[in-house]
């Protein structure tokens, strides 16, 4: 343990409101602070009087900001010459530290610590998440350890030394996962380009496993993620609760097609875990013509721009939950065919290459943890 005298933050930090009457004739370029410690963000301009609050508060560069309404789960940030001058609604308190004694930064980081918000909630006032409220006072009465100045100096330059090796590692993962992403897709066209087309009909035709469902019986439930991001598990679906919305038995391997989110990529191949799971009425399964094509390369196809473009003309309507896949025009799709060895080539090389995105997911879950740890760390006396 360290032996940092504690203070309150009222002793350090203090209440700097520049209220600023709203003009219905100006425009106010408005920022609000994220949750979980991730700082100030640019919101849309109120223009024209378009608000209900009779006068705003502008930002200095020096400020530190609290949300009142979601301090207690990390809204609070510092601000910087970027937001100067900018606005908040009155829903967010701004202060000035006292620069003899408490660095700017220093607090910045204890800020960021999930403890931290969890005091900061102990003081809030009303009945649930969405009705709980902060006010300055709240903050004020938050204890911090206080070390020396320049040994806070110290501890804010180790720690932005650190976070910035955190955020190369990350930058690192992203371009790693783009020049994978860029060579599985040129893989795919190296087979694909050149390759005959037929229709989805022939490629991998609907095959439904309609359910005998018994009341007395639970059935484990899949379904799939928009945006190409693969299959999940439901809870099970008890006999009892199914009505009229039959499931239907998916098989690994199946290509796994949401009628009502296809067009924005909810279209997976279902996992060896995801055998024997049923999907909703909602969910189409297509399987591949044996020795024909495979899962992998007519789902990969299907997830590829054009594929998308002719999923989204399938699937006629103009609100999104009402644009229901036309399973004829579904089934109607040109789809590549190289030969059933190149889609073999392809699914292995996909298979090593989700290999190593899963690596990097671990690495990156990794890096996400180490910074809190560090700050751990830091604010017990140990970096």
């Amino acid at each position: 343990m360290n032996h940092w005298p504690k203070v309150r933050l009222g002793e350090v930090l203090k209440l700097d409101l520049d209220r600023v009457p709203v003009d219905a004739s100006m425009s106010y370029p408005m920022v609000g602070v994220l949750s979980f410690g991730r700082g100030l963000f640019e919101r849309e301009s109120i223009r024209n009087g378009q608000t209900s609050y009779k006068y705003f508060h502008r930002l200095k560069a020096e400020h530190v900001v609290m949300s009142q309404l979601f301090g207690w789960e990390g809204a609070l940030a510092l601000s910087d010459n970027k937001f100067s001058g900018k606005y908040l609604s009155p829903q967010f308190p701004t202060f000035i530290c006292n620069s003899e004694k408490l660095d700017r930064q220093f607090l910045g980081w204890l800020m960021r610590r999930k403890i931290f918000w969890d005091e900061l909630g102990s003081r809030t006032s009303g009945m649930g998440d969405r009705r709980r409220t902060l006010n300055p006072e709240a903050l004020f009465a938050c204890e911090i350890p206080l070390p020396p100045l320049s040994e806070q100096r110290r501890i804010v330059a180790r720690i932005e030394e650190l976070a910035a090796q955190i955020r190369e590692a990350h930058q690192l993962g992203k371009e790693v996962e783009k020049d994978l992403n860029s060579l599985t897709m040129s893989a795919y066209h190296q087979i694909a380009d050149n390759a005959p087309r037929r229709p989805m009909s022939e490629v991998a035709p609907l095959n439904r496993r309609p359910t005998n469902v018994s009341i007395e019986k639970e059935y484990p439930q899949v379904a799939v993620r928009s945006f190409g991001k693969g299959t999940f598990h439901k809870p099970p679906l008890p006999g009892s609760a199914i009505t009229w919305q039959k499931p239907f038995l998916v098989k690994a391997g199946d290509i796994l097609i949401s009628n009502i989110k296809a067009w924005e990529g909810a279209i997976a191949v279902a996992a060896e875990e995801d055998e024997e799971h049923y999907g909703s009425h909602r969910y189409l399964t297509c399987v591949p013509a044996c020795g024909f094509a495979t899962s992998r390369f007519v789902c990969f196809h299907l997830l590829t721009d054009e594929g998308l473009n002719k999923i989204g003309e399938a699937s006629p309507g103009s609100a999104d939950r009402n644009r229901t896949l036309n399973v004829k025009a579904l089934l109607q799709i040109p789809i590549p065919v190289p030969s059933f060895e190149n889609q073999l080539w392809f699914d292995q090389l996909y298979h090593e290459v989700c290999k190593v995105k899963s690596h990097q997911a671990e690495t990156a879950a990794e890096l996400n943890a180490l910074l809190p740890a560090i700050l751990d760390k830091t604010f017990m006396g140990m970096l």
